[in-house]
């Protein structure tokens, strides 16, 4: 499994994002070139070594070419921007989230409408790239997860485009609730919303508890150099090799909860919900409650991110008025997707392994399907079939 740890012991911001990305590995000649793709002209990305009170580590600076001209965008300018790119799917809709987040917020402090936010920074091109490039560079590592520190906020004052305000941000505030965070180390903004927003977007577990080996350690500068704490941004990548059984170990969090009322044909529709917010698995179990009534205890395997948004969906459309929750610990087996050429036709195949041997293959059902009515076979025949073929 391969990690990416973010130790913000001294804060985030879009540009220290950008040069821990690189400092880690990622090809600086990669994400200007993909930058690029976003079509927009007026700005280049400068990358320099530097260092902050000893730490030696890389510099991003977005440049703005012609500030004067900058303008301001609204989110579907920005969303515009991104979509009418080449840029990769994935990284389009990992923008559009980090967008999205910072809109969000911003229309709650200023009670308006996300659409009608007016992005003083968010909107600018420094900002824009900062985001975009954040998505090219998680995309380019491919790592399986990410992970987190508490975020160190800073206190203090900061000016920004309403005046002075305190730190965190009205809009940082927002953006990191129900997120672990520190203040308080440094007298000045140390999580900017871009940041923050990037963490929030990415991060599938917050925890300062750090259990696996550590190959590489990379260092982001920021702007500032005026404390005695580095303005740096801390990255850790791990990538632990394959085990002897071809499995891997995977942190969740279940859901569960008794329900003895509800009318089963709800049932399909929550079930729906779920699956679209993220569920990985979903499934009820019949049991006997008190007074010997019969049940269904429904259960949700979902990561520890998106608990909040996995309970909410069950509050609001089932009858229980009370869950459990606690974290497990999956084995996965490891598994491969591949095409294969059979005689009826090529059918996508999803392979799992253990102990270095195929031992389960499964033909996606839509190709099988479509392979049955084409043939006028049934779909245990063009399984058959399908298996000689493995």
């Amino acid at each position: 499994m391969k990690i990416l740890y973010y130790d913000c012991f001294a804060g985030i911001s879009g540009d220290m994002n950008l040069g821990a990305m690189i400092d880690l590995g990622v090809d600086p000649d990669y994400l200007i070139a993909e930058l690029q793709k976003l079509n927009i002209e007026g700005f280049h990305l400068e990358i320099q070594k530097d260092i902050r009170r000893g730490i030696s580590g890389t510099k991003a600076t977005v440049v703005i070419e012609n500030p004067e001209n900058e303008k301001h965008r609204h989110l579907r300018h920005v969303e515009e921007l991104v979509n009418q790119s080449t840029l990769s799917p994935e990284v389009k809709s990992l923008s559009l989230k980090i967008f999205d987040l910072i809109a969000v917020a911003e229309a709650k402090v200023h009670n308006i409408s996300k659409e009608r936010v007016h992005f003083h920074e968010v909107g600018a091109l420094d900002s824009i790239a900062d985001i975009v490039g954040a998505a090219i560079c998680l995309d380019y590592l491919k790592v399986d997860k990410v992970m987190s520190s508490p975020i160190q906020l800073g206190g203090g004052m900061v000016k920004c485009a309403h005046g002075i305000m305190p730190v965190p941000a009205p809009a940082t505030a927002l953006i990191v609730q129900d997120v672990p965070v520190k203040t308080g180390l440094v007298q000045h903004e140390a999580t900017t919303p871009t940041g923050a927003a990037i963490l929030v977007a990415t991060v599938d577990e917050f925890t300062d508890q750090i259990d696996f080996p550590i190959q590489k350690t990379a260092y982001g500068i920021g702007q500032r150099d005026v404390s005695e704490v580095p303005n740096v941004l801390r990255v850790y990548l791990s990538e632990s090799k394959e085990t002897p059984d071809n499995t891997r170990l995977e942190d969740a969090w279940m859901l569960e909860c008794n329900i003895d009322d509800m009318n089963p044909e709800w049932y399909d529709h929550l079930f729906g919900k779920l699956f679209d917010a993220g569920a990985s698995d979903v499934f009820l179990t019949p049991i006997i409650m008190k007074k010997s009534r019969p049940a269904n205890m429904l259960s949700v395997l979902c990561s520890k991110k998106i608990a909040p948004e996995m309970k909410a969906i069950i509050f609001n459309n089932s009858t229980t008025i009370g869950l459990r929750e606690y974290s497990v610990t999956k084995t996965v087996l490891e598994r491969q997707e591949k095409e294969i050429e059979t005689e009826l036709g090529i059918v996508q195949v999803k392979c799992s392994y253990f102990q270095g041997k195929e031992i389960r293959f499964k033909p996606e059902f839509e190709d099988l399907k479509k392979l049955a009515i084409q043939h006028g076979l049934s779909l245990n025949e063009v399984e058959k079939i399908i298996a000689k073929s493995l």
